[in-house]
């Protein structure tokens, strides 16, 4: 349930604070004050797209929040565990939402930021808002089998997941037999071009070649030259002698001779003699191993130009079907397995309708179960509307649920399912579009809230004018109905009947006050007295007469005795 909200810098709301209550709680109060904006506020907090064209004038941000009890919070905790967010010991969640006019916002929930998708996922189950023309919902015939499903369970819900999953595995498979059901020519044509591609990968015989080691002896062929005027300059640095030139070695050996004079004297200059006649050692090895090396080039012409042509056709390969010898190798056996599916193109045709026919003989199987069980359900809610709707003063209503077939499957089967009612004696059964009456049509979604209650397990109702179109006796028949959806829920509730603001446990008063040329609305929670008043004004309007007072008095005290019975 909502326990407190508060909104800054909504459309024309400077700072407002709401303490709800459990049972019924309605908001009274003239058009225009912004009943209907604190509606669309707490849809904000639940997660509902935001418009910063409803930051208050001159404001740069709206700020919304909702604090949420949790009498069964096994479900939403969950939700909060998954995305790591903290769980409040006493069942309480807060949840806030900024809206800022540069088209920035910002949700948290206990503290962390989330993302809308987020919010919505933890919101779901909290509150279910029923706005002012929600009920034209009704009039959208895909909406009816929704309605018939919400009343199904595990088995329902199971029965749906089966069809869906084997309808998209049968679009698959019949996409795969268009693909095969080619003309000859383009099969033909494709044919050719895959032969050819696969002709050329084979040729190059990529296999047997690893391009690193390759490149690297292209590399030391096509650079011979240099490698062997750059070791020739190294080899007479190291070894060789020459006119004004000392080699590496030979200073090496002078530098041994000097130390051999005077290492008797200190035992430390051993040491150091030691490592001199090792790096002598040493680099006569290297001086001898770098005259092989340089005696061993040799510019082999013919293996330089095979080099050459393989590494352009590796190349011109990975231009063609990838970037890398790996890539080209899967691509090959891509389009060889293309290309024997085309061969036998025949077989693979007669295969994949095999498969399409056990496919269809699975689904028409889960459909045929799937529209037994909604009808079953139909049955159910058939008796159900109908009880709501006699209980809201629709007497003589006959309403049934038509199920037709739709030309093929579809995801959610082969059902095509559409309400039609009758609302008076002698009266042919017609859909919902053609008859209904705005309060007939407002009867009927309350009858389904009523009904579903029993079914979401969504904690709070809240009914933006769903009493639009009736007064009198059937006002108070609505009222009585929301009253009873209110012993097991949560309820706020917009109205403008004084038959059903009569009946709250709670009532708050909304009013718009302009002080400086700034318009501003206000809630107050009222008291006895004050709720005469407005009971008084919802019946009389601007004059209130003792009489009006005295009829808002009874309607007050009838509504207690009402409340007290229960």
């Amino acid at each position: 349930m909502i326990v407190e909200l508060n909104i800054s810098n909504f459309a024309i709301i400077d700072n407002l604070k709401i303490n709800f209550t459990k049972g019924f709680n309605v908001l009274t109060g003239e058009t225009g004050a912004g009943k209907s904006i604190i509606v669309e506020g707490i849809g904000m907090i639940l997660g509902q797209r935001a418009n910063r064209d409803l930051v208050r004038t001159g404001k740069e941000r709206s700020i919304l929040e909702g604090i949420f009890y949790l009498d069964n919070p096994k479900k939403v905790n969950k939700i909060l565990e998954s995305y790591g967010i903290d769980i409040d010991p006493s069942n309480y969640l807060l949840i806030s939402r900024e809206i800022h006019t540069n088209g920035r916002n910002v949700s948290r929930v206990n503290g962390r930021t989330v993302t809308l998708t987020m919010l919505n996922n933890i919101t779901s189950n909290l509150v279910d808002i029923h706005g002012q023309h929600e009920h034209q919902s009704l009039l959208n015939v895909e909406n009816h089998m929704k309605l018939i499903d919400t009343f199904g369970g595990t088995e329902l819900k199971s029965l749906l997941d089966n069809v869906r999953k084997k309808y998209e595995g049968l679009l698959r498979e019949k996409k795969r037999l268009k693909e095969l059901s080619v003309d000859t020519i383009e099969r033909d044509r494709e044919i050719d071009l895959l032969k050819y591609q696969i002709d050329e990968i084979h040729s190059a015989d990529l296999l047997k070649y690893d391009e690193d080691e390759i490149t690297k002896e292209y590399n030391k062929i096509s650079n011979i030259k240099e490698i062997g005027y750059s070791l020739g300059e190294i080899v007479n640095i190291i070894g060789n002698e020459g006119y004004n030139n000392i080699s590496l070695i030979n200073n090496i050996n002078k530098c041994i001779s000097n130390m051999n004079d005077i290492k008797i004297y200190d035992n430390t200059l051993e040491e150091y003699n030691n490592v001199l006649e090792y790096i002598s050692f040493e680099l006569q090895d290297l001086y001898r191993n770098i005259m092989d090396y340089i005696e061993s080039l040799d510019i082999d012409e013919e293996r330089l130009k095979l080099l050459e042509d393989r590494i352009d056709t590796i190349n011109r390969l990975k231009r063609k079907y990838g970037n890398t010898i790996e890539d080209i190798l899967k691509y090959r056996d891509t389009i060889e397995n293309r290309y024997d599916i085309l061969m036998n193109n025949e077989e693979e045709i007669k295969k994949a309708k095999i498969r399409i026919r056990s496919m269809e003989n699975d689904l028409t199987d889960y459909c045929t179960k799937l529209t037994r069980l909604r009808k079953k359900l139909s049955k159910k809610v058939e008796t159900l509307i109908t009880k709501e709707l006699k209980d809201l003063n629709m007497d003589n209503v006959v309403f049934k649920v038509y199920f037709s077939k739709t030309e093929y499957f579809t995801e959610r089967g082969w059902d095509r399912i559409e309400f039609l009612i009758s609302t008076n004696k002698g009266e042919d059964l017609k859909p919902l579009s053609k008859i209904i009456s705005g309060g007939e049509m407002s009867r009927i979604m309350l009858a389904f809230k009523r009904i579903l209650a029993d079914y979401d397990n969504i904690p709070c109702l809240i009914f933006d004018e769903i009493d639009t179109g009736i007064s009198g006796r059937t006002a108070q028949i609505v009222g009585e109905k929301i009253k009873m959806i209110s012993d097991n829920h949560q309820v706020i509730c917009i109205s403008h009947l004084p038959q059903i603001a009569a009946l709250a446990d709670t009532h708050f008063v909304i009013d718009k006050h302009t002080v400086k040329d700034k318009t501003s609305t206000i809630v107050r929670k009222l008291e006895d007295n004050e709720r005469i008043d407005e009971l008084s004004r919802l019946l009389g309007g601007v004059n209130l007469t003792d009489t009006t007072k005295l009829h808002a008095k009874e309607m007050l005290e009838m509504s207690k005795k009402l409340n007290s019975n229960k």
